[in-house]
């Protein structure tokens, strides 16, 4: 787990909220834990969105 990274168990509170896997507007979901996680690291540093780093994928589908 990194910082601003949720753990497995906060993560396991959380999982059933997320919709369910498949696809939308055409295209596939992303993974949400990964969505998730890259909407902590903006909301704890502050930084712009086109900083996200790659690990949470695209800053625009985030």
């Amino acid at each position: 787990m990194r910082r601003h990274e949720l753990s497995d168990a906060q993560w396991a509170l959380i999982a059933d909220l997320m919709p369910r896997a498949g696809r939308h507007g055409g295209g596939r979901w992303r993974d949400h834990r990964q969505v998730v996680n890259g909407l902590m690291w903006k909301l704890c540093t502050g930084a712009q969105w086109r900083d996200l780093p790659e690990r949470y994928g695209p800053w625009h589908t985030v």
